[in-house]
Protein backbone atom coordinates (compact mmCIF):
# COMPACT_ATOMS: atom_id res chain seq x y z
CA UNK A 1 0.00 0.00 0.00
CA UNK A 2 1.26 3.80 -0.58
CA UNK A 3 2.01 5.99 2.16
CA UNK A 4 3.01 9.54 2.66
CA UNK A 5 6.47 9.86 1.18
CA UNK A 6 8.63 10.93 4.12
CA UNK A 7 11.06 14.17 3.66
CA UNK A 8 13.89 11.93 3.55
CA UNK A 9 13.06 9.70 0.66
CA UNK A 10 11.40 13.36 -1.06
CA UNK A 11 14.84 14.64 -1.05
CA UNK A 12 16.40 11.84 -2.02
CA UNK A 13 14.20 11.69 -5.09
CA UNK A 14 14.70 15.47 -5.47
CA UNK A 15 18.89 14.93 -5.18
CA UNK A 16 18.35 11.96 -8.06
CA UNK A 17 17.03 14.04 -10.60
CA UNK A 18 19.02 14.05 -13.75
CA UNK A 19 21.30 16.83 -14.21
CA UNK A 20 21.08 16.81 -18.19
CA UNK A 21 17.40 17.22 -17.49
CA UNK A 22 17.39 19.75 -15.33
CA UNK A 23 19.89 21.86 -17.45
CA UNK A 24 17.63 21.63 -20.40
CA UNK A 25 14.67 22.51 -18.29
CA UNK A 26 16.53 25.68 -17.41
CA UNK A 27 16.96 26.79 -21.03
CA UNK A 28 13.61 25.90 -23.02
CA UNK A 29 11.06 25.88 -19.47
CA UNK A 30 9.90 29.48 -20.22
CA UNK A 31 9.69 29.30 -24.05
CA UNK A 32 7.51 26.39 -23.52
CA UNK A 33 5.27 27.67 -21.43
CA UNK A 34 5.35 31.02 -23.61
CA UNK A 35 5.26 29.75 -26.97
CA UNK A 36 4.47 31.36 -29.43
CA UNK A 37 4.36 34.34 -27.32
CA UNK A 38 7.93 34.09 -25.84
CA UNK A 39 9.00 37.32 -27.19
CA UNK A 40 5.90 39.00 -26.81
CA UNK A 41 5.10 39.70 -22.99
CA UNK A 42 2.88 41.57 -20.46
CA UNK A 43 4.74 42.29 -17.26
CA UNK A 44 2.54 41.79 -14.43
CA UNK A 45 3.46 43.55 -11.44
CA UNK A 46 5.02 47.44 -11.94
CA UNK A 47 7.20 47.43 -8.65
CA UNK A 48 10.75 46.65 -8.20
CA UNK A 49 10.75 43.48 -9.73
CA UNK A 50 8.85 44.35 -12.92
CA UNK A 51 11.12 47.32 -13.24
CA UNK A 52 14.30 44.99 -12.94
CA UNK A 53 12.79 42.69 -15.51
CA UNK A 54 12.22 45.58 -18.19
CA UNK A 55 15.64 46.65 -17.79
CA UNK A 56 17.21 43.02 -18.57
CA UNK A 57 14.86 42.28 -21.46
CA UNK A 58 15.88 45.58 -22.71
CA UNK A 59 19.52 44.35 -22.48
CA UNK A 60 18.40 41.23 -24.41
CA UNK A 61 16.67 43.22 -27.29
CA UNK A 62 13.20 42.59 -25.70
CA UNK A 63 10.54 45.14 -25.46
CA UNK A 64 7.53 44.43 -23.60
CA UNK A 65 4.31 45.25 -24.94
CA UNK A 66 3.27 46.63 -21.17
CA UNK A 67 2.60 46.56 -17.49
CA UNK A 68 -0.74 44.57 -16.02
CA UNK A 69 -1.10 46.11 -12.37
CA UNK A 70 -3.61 45.98 -9.52
CA UNK A 71 -2.83 48.95 -8.30
CA UNK A 72 -5.05 52.04 -9.44
CA UNK A 73 -2.77 54.79 -8.37
CA UNK A 74 -0.06 53.54 -10.96
CA UNK A 75 -2.65 52.46 -13.91
CA UNK A 76 -3.06 55.25 -16.92
CA UNK A 77 0.51 56.03 -15.84
CA UNK A 78 4.05 54.64 -17.59
CA UNK A 79 6.76 52.90 -16.09
CA UNK A 80 10.51 53.58 -18.05
CA UNK A 81 7.90 54.50 -21.27
CA UNK A 82 5.75 51.44 -20.72
CA UNK A 83 2.11 52.05 -20.55
CA UNK A 84 0.97 50.30 -17.16
CA UNK A 85 -2.68 49.11 -17.39
CA UNK A 86 -5.18 47.39 -15.09
CA UNK A 87 -4.97 43.62 -15.21
CA UNK A 88 -8.03 43.63 -16.43
CA UNK A 89 -7.43 45.94 -19.43
CA UNK A 90 -4.25 43.92 -20.37
CA UNK A 91 -6.18 40.83 -20.53
CA UNK A 92 -8.67 41.94 -22.36
CA UNK A 93 -6.06 43.87 -25.50
CA UNK A 94 -3.35 41.32 -25.34
CA UNK A 95 -4.59 38.21 -24.66
CA UNK A 96 -4.05 36.96 -28.23
CA UNK A 97 -0.75 37.91 -28.85
CA UNK A 98 1.30 37.78 -25.31
CA UNK A 99 2.35 36.30 -22.11
CA UNK A 100 1.31 37.20 -19.16
CA UNK A 101 4.90 37.10 -16.58
CA UNK A 102 4.20 37.73 -13.02
CA UNK A 103 6.76 40.18 -11.71
CA UNK A 104 5.55 40.40 -7.89
CA UNK A 105 7.73 38.52 -5.73
CA UNK A 106 9.24 40.23 -3.11
CA UNK A 107 10.09 40.47 0.80
CA UNK A 108 7.46 43.78 1.12
CA UNK A 109 4.27 41.48 0.00
CA UNK A 110 1.40 39.31 1.71
CA UNK A 111 1.48 37.64 -2.00
CA UNK A 112 1.64 34.13 -3.48
CA UNK A 113 2.72 33.32 -6.88
CA UNK A 114 -0.58 31.38 -7.04
CA UNK A 115 -2.76 35.17 -6.48
CA UNK A 116 -1.50 36.56 -9.50
CA UNK A 117 -2.04 33.17 -11.72
CA UNK A 118 -5.46 32.92 -10.12
CA UNK A 119 -6.53 35.97 -11.00
CA UNK A 120 -4.98 36.20 -14.88
CA UNK A 121 -6.62 32.47 -14.86
CA UNK A 122 -10.15 33.74 -14.41
CA UNK A 123 -9.72 36.77 -16.73
CA UNK A 124 -9.61 34.17 -19.06
CA UNK A 125 -5.73 34.40 -19.99
CA UNK A 126 -4.23 31.89 -22.05
CA UNK A 127 -0.20 31.59 -20.98
CA UNK A 128 1.37 32.83 -17.79
CA UNK A 129 4.60 32.81 -16.32
CA UNK A 130 6.53 33.33 -13.26
CA UNK A 131 9.20 35.79 -13.32
CA UNK A 132 11.58 32.56 -12.29
CA UNK A 133 10.99 30.56 -15.19
CA UNK A 134 12.32 33.95 -17.35
CA UNK A 135 15.03 34.62 -14.93
CA UNK A 136 16.63 31.17 -16.26
CA UNK A 137 16.28 31.68 -20.03
CA UNK A 138 18.42 34.69 -19.13
CA UNK A 139 20.57 33.98 -16.36
CA UNK A 140 23.76 36.01 -17.12
CA UNK A 141 21.47 38.70 -16.55
CA UNK A 142 19.29 38.08 -14.22
CA UNK A 143 20.82 35.21 -11.72
CA UNK A 144 21.77 35.19 -9.27
CA UNK A 145 18.41 37.23 -7.45
CA UNK A 146 18.67 36.42 -3.83
CA UNK A 147 18.15 32.75 -3.60
CA UNK A 148 16.92 32.08 -6.67
CA UNK A 149 19.56 30.87 -9.16
CA UNK A 150 20.06 27.81 -11.92
CA UNK A 151 18.31 24.63 -10.30
CA UNK A 152 21.15 22.43 -11.73
CA UNK A 153 23.51 23.99 -8.67
CA UNK A 154 21.71 22.59 -6.43
CA UNK A 155 22.60 18.81 -7.62
CA UNK A 156 25.93 20.38 -7.43
CA UNK A 157 26.37 20.58 -3.55
CA UNK A 158 24.04 17.14 -3.19
CA UNK A 159 26.08 15.53 -0.83
CA UNK A 160 26.29 18.86 1.47
CA UNK A 161 22.53 19.24 0.99
CA UNK A 162 21.94 15.90 2.17
CA UNK A 163 24.26 16.54 5.51
CA UNK A 164 22.95 19.81 6.22
CA UNK A 165 19.13 17.64 6.08
CA UNK A 166 20.10 15.75 8.93
CA UNK A 167 20.71 18.62 11.29
CA UNK A 168 17.33 19.80 11.21
CA UNK A 169 16.15 19.70 14.79
CA UNK A 170 12.43 18.58 14.26
CA UNK A 171 10.08 17.60 11.55
CA UNK A 172 8.39 21.02 10.92
CA UNK A 173 12.36 22.03 9.99
CA UNK A 174 12.77 18.89 7.63
CA UNK A 175 9.41 18.96 6.17
CA UNK A 176 10.71 22.75 5.77
CA UNK A 177 14.12 22.47 4.26
CA UNK A 178 12.66 20.00 1.27
CA UNK A 179 10.32 22.53 0.57
CA UNK A 180 12.79 24.71 0.40
CA UNK A 181 15.25 22.28 -1.92
CA UNK A 182 12.26 21.54 -3.98
CA UNK A 183 11.81 25.28 -5.10
CA UNK A 184 15.37 25.79 -6.04
CA UNK A 185 15.18 22.91 -7.83
CA UNK A 186 11.81 23.03 -9.06
CA UNK A 187 10.77 26.17 -9.05
CA UNK A 188 7.72 25.36 -6.98
CA UNK A 189 6.09 27.96 -5.66
CA UNK A 190 2.87 26.01 -4.56
CA UNK A 191 4.81 23.45 -2.45
CA UNK A 192 6.04 26.18 0.09
CA UNK A 193 4.53 26.02 3.71
CA UNK A 194 2.92 29.20 4.76
CA UNK A 195 4.91 31.40 7.29
CA UNK A 196 4.61 30.27 10.95
CA UNK A 197 2.69 33.00 13.11
CA UNK A 198 5.49 33.39 15.71
CA UNK A 199 7.27 36.74 14.96
CA UNK A 200 10.48 36.81 13.43
CA UNK A 201 13.70 36.03 15.98
CA UNK A 202 11.17 35.53 19.23
CA UNK A 203 10.28 31.78 18.28
CA UNK A 204 9.16 30.91 21.98
CA UNK A 205 7.90 27.25 20.64
CA UNK A 206 11.99 26.98 19.78
CA UNK A 207 13.57 28.57 22.66
CA UNK A 208 13.84 30.25 25.89
CA UNK A 209 14.49 33.79 26.18
CA UNK A 210 17.79 34.25 28.03
CA UNK A 211 18.00 35.61 31.81
CA UNK A 212 19.86 38.74 31.35
CA UNK A 213 19.66 38.92 27.11
CA UNK A 214 22.80 40.81 25.61
CA UNK A 215 21.53 40.54 22.24
CA UNK A 216 23.37 41.46 18.93
CA UNK A 217 21.76 43.02 15.63
CA UNK A 218 23.29 42.48 13.00
CA UNK A 219 21.76 44.22 10.01
CA UNK A 220 19.92 46.88 12.49
CA UNK A 221 18.61 48.51 9.79
CA UNK A 222 15.80 51.31 11.29
CA UNK A 223 15.59 49.81 14.40
CA UNK A 224 12.96 47.35 13.40
CA UNK A 225 14.09 44.32 15.62
CA UNK A 226 15.47 46.76 17.96
CA UNK A 227 11.25 47.43 18.68
CA UNK A 228 10.43 44.23 18.78
CA UNK A 229 12.87 43.09 21.25
CA UNK A 230 12.01 45.76 23.76
CA UNK A 231 8.00 45.21 23.53
CA UNK A 232 8.86 42.09 24.42
CA UNK A 233 11.48 42.55 26.94
CA UNK A 234 11.04 45.99 28.52
CA UNK A 235 14.02 47.15 30.43
CA UNK A 236 14.60 43.32 31.45
CA UNK A 237 17.67 43.01 29.48
CA UNK A 238 21.78 43.55 29.98
CA UNK A 239 22.36 45.48 26.56
CA UNK A 240 21.77 45.71 22.71
CA UNK A 241 24.40 46.16 20.17
CA UNK A 242 23.04 46.90 16.76
CA UNK A 243 25.01 46.98 14.20
CA UNK A 244 23.92 48.73 10.78
CA UNK A 245 26.32 49.94 8.20
CA UNK A 246 23.64 52.23 5.67
CA UNK A 247 24.15 55.70 6.35
CA UNK A 248 20.30 56.79 5.83
CA UNK A 249 19.40 53.66 7.88
CA UNK A 250 22.43 53.98 10.95
CA UNK A 251 20.58 57.84 11.31
CA UNK A 252 17.00 56.48 11.63
CA UNK A 253 18.30 53.96 13.97
CA UNK A 254 20.07 56.43 16.06
CA UNK A 255 16.75 58.66 16.19
CA UNK A 256 14.96 55.78 17.55
CA UNK A 257 17.28 54.97 20.34
CA UNK A 258 17.42 58.93 21.11
CA UNK A 259 13.83 58.66 21.65
CA UNK A 260 13.59 56.01 24.27
CA UNK A 261 14.25 57.02 27.98
CA UNK A 262 17.54 57.58 29.09
CA UNK A 263 18.04 54.37 31.41
CA UNK A 264 16.81 52.21 28.32
CA UNK A 265 18.98 53.88 25.94
CA UNK A 266 21.91 53.86 27.74
CA UNK A 267 22.12 49.94 27.34
CA UNK A 268 21.82 50.60 23.40
CA UNK A 269 25.02 50.85 21.17
CA UNK A 270 24.98 51.81 17.58
CA UNK A 271 28.20 51.28 15.52
CA UNK A 272 27.41 52.17 11.64
CA UNK A 273 29.84 49.19 10.89
CA UNK A 274 29.56 45.90 8.51
CA UNK A 275 30.37 42.63 9.73
CA UNK A 276 32.63 40.00 8.18
CA UNK A 277 35.08 37.09 8.41
CA UNK A 278 37.97 39.77 8.54
CA UNK A 279 38.41 43.56 9.21
CA UNK A 280 38.60 45.59 5.19
CA UNK A 281 36.70 48.18 4.00
CA UNK A 282 33.47 47.45 1.61
CA UNK A 283 31.96 49.66 -0.92
CA UNK A 284 28.03 49.99 -1.06
CA UNK A 285 25.50 51.94 -2.41
CA UNK A 286 23.39 53.18 0.33
CA UNK A 287 20.02 52.97 -0.53
CA UNK A 288 18.18 53.26 3.54
CA UNK A 289 16.21 50.05 2.49
CA UNK A 290 16.03 46.66 4.20
CA UNK A 291 18.00 45.59 0.62
CA UNK A 292 21.55 47.29 0.79
CA UNK A 293 23.86 45.10 -1.19
CA UNK A 294 27.59 45.02 -0.75
CA UNK A 295 30.23 44.83 -3.81
CA UNK A 296 33.18 45.80 -5.69
CA UNK A 297 31.27 49.31 -6.55
CA UNK A 298 29.54 52.00 -4.78
CA UNK A 299 29.24 55.72 -3.61
CA UNK A 300 29.58 55.17 0.19
CA UNK A 301 32.72 52.83 1.81
CA UNK A 302 32.27 51.45 5.52
CA UNK A 303 34.24 49.18 7.91
CA UNK A 304 33.92 45.67 8.06
CA UNK A 305 34.54 44.26 11.22
CA UNK A 306 34.65 40.57 12.56
CA UNK A 307 32.36 39.60 15.43
CA UNK A 308 35.24 38.26 17.13
CA UNK A 309 36.57 41.08 17.09
CA UNK A 310 34.34 43.62 18.10
CA UNK A 311 32.38 41.37 20.66
CA UNK A 312 36.00 40.50 22.69
CA UNK A 313 34.45 42.25 26.12
CA UNK A 314 31.21 40.90 25.64
CA UNK A 315 29.39 37.46 26.50
CA UNK A 316 26.31 37.78 23.70
CA UNK A 317 23.34 35.65 24.39
CA UNK A 318 22.02 35.91 21.16
CA UNK A 319 23.31 37.16 17.60
CA UNK A 320 20.68 38.07 14.98
CA UNK A 321 21.93 38.58 11.39
CA UNK A 322 20.16 39.73 8.42
CA UNK A 323 22.78 40.93 6.40
CA UNK A 324 22.01 40.78 2.79
CA UNK A 325 24.34 37.37 2.23
CA UNK A 326 27.28 38.53 4.37
CA UNK A 327 26.14 35.90 6.68
CA UNK A 328 28.23 33.24 5.86
CA UNK A 329 31.08 35.24 5.97
CA UNK A 330 29.96 36.69 9.67
CA UNK A 331 29.83 33.33 10.90
CA UNK A 332 33.14 32.42 10.11
CA UNK A 333 34.25 35.79 11.72
CA UNK A 334 32.73 34.62 14.66
CA UNK A 335 34.10 31.56 15.72
CA UNK A 336 36.01 32.32 18.72
CA UNK A 337 32.44 34.29 20.02
CA UNK A 338 30.17 31.13 19.18
CA UNK A 339 32.71 28.52 20.48
CA UNK A 340 33.26 30.47 23.99
CA UNK A 341 30.07 31.86 24.54
CA UNK A 342 26.88 29.99 22.38
CA UNK A 343 24.47 32.12 21.94
CA UNK A 344 21.38 31.63 20.20
CA UNK A 345 22.05 32.00 16.43
CA UNK A 346 19.25 33.83 14.45
CA UNK A 347 20.64 33.65 10.91
CA UNK A 348 18.73 34.75 7.60
CA UNK A 349 18.96 31.73 5.10
CA UNK A 350 17.24 33.59 2.11
CA UNK A 351 19.77 35.86 0.52
CA UNK A 352 21.88 32.98 -1.70
CA UNK A 353 20.85 29.28 -3.04
CA UNK A 354 23.00 27.85 -0.82
CA UNK A 355 22.61 29.20 2.26
CA UNK A 356 19.51 26.96 3.16
CA UNK A 357 22.22 24.48 3.43
CA UNK A 358 25.85 25.92 3.78
CA UNK A 359 24.77 27.80 6.86
CA UNK A 360 23.40 25.25 8.84
CA UNK A 361 26.47 22.99 7.97
CA UNK A 362 29.29 26.28 8.71
CA UNK A 363 27.06 26.15 12.32
CA UNK A 364 27.76 23.20 12.84
CA UNK A 365 31.31 23.21 12.55
CA UNK A 366 31.85 26.20 14.60
CA UNK A 367 29.29 24.26 17.72
CA UNK A 368 28.13 21.13 16.97
CA UNK A 369 25.99 20.74 20.00
CA UNK A 370 23.59 23.46 18.46
CA UNK A 371 20.05 22.61 18.33
CA UNK A 372 19.24 23.60 14.27
CA UNK A 373 15.90 24.91 13.23
CA UNK A 374 14.30 26.56 10.25
CA UNK A 375 11.49 28.61 10.05
CA UNK A 376 9.66 31.11 7.30
CA UNK A 377 8.74 34.40 8.56
CA UNK A 378 6.98 35.77 5.61
CA UNK A 379 5.59 34.18 1.79
CA UNK A 380 7.66 32.21 -0.62
CA UNK A 381 11.27 31.54 0.58
CA UNK A 382 11.44 35.32 1.55
CA UNK A 383 12.66 36.03 5.54
CA UNK A 384 13.84 32.33 6.20
CA UNK A 385 15.80 31.95 9.34
CA UNK A 386 17.93 29.14 10.36
CA UNK A 387 17.89 29.02 14.32
CA UNK A 388 20.51 27.67 15.95
CA UNK A 389 19.47 27.00 19.92
CA UNK A 390 21.62 26.08 22.80
CA UNK A 391 20.45 22.64 24.03
CA UNK A 392 20.10 24.91 27.52
CA UNK A 393 17.67 27.39 25.94
CA UNK A 394 15.53 24.58 23.82
CA UNK A 395 12.29 24.19 24.30
CA UNK A 396 11.38 21.94 21.70
CA UNK A 397 13.32 18.44 22.46
CA UNK A 398 10.25 15.97 21.63
CA UNK A 399 10.76 15.88 17.41
CA UNK A 400 13.99 15.30 17.33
Amino acid sequence: MGGVVSAEAELDQLLETDPKAVREWERNHFDRLAAPFENSLVLMGAGNLGKLALAKLREVGQEPLAFADNSKRLQGSDCHGVKILSVEDAVARYNDQATFVVTIWGGTHNHRQRDSRTQLQKLGCKRVAQAASLFCKYPEKFLPYYCLDLPHKVLLDAAEVRKAFALMADEQSRQEFVAQIRWRLRQDYDGLPFPVEEEMYFCDSIFRPAAHESFVDCGAYDGDTLQCFLARYGESFANYLALEPDPISFKKLQSSIAALPEHVASRITALPVATGDRRTKLKFDATGTPGTTFGAVGSKEVDCVPLDELLRDRAPTTIKMDIEGAEYDTLRGARWVIQTHKPLLEVCVYHLQNHVWSIPLLIHDLEPDYRIYLRPHKDEVWDLVCYAVPAGRSTNCSNA
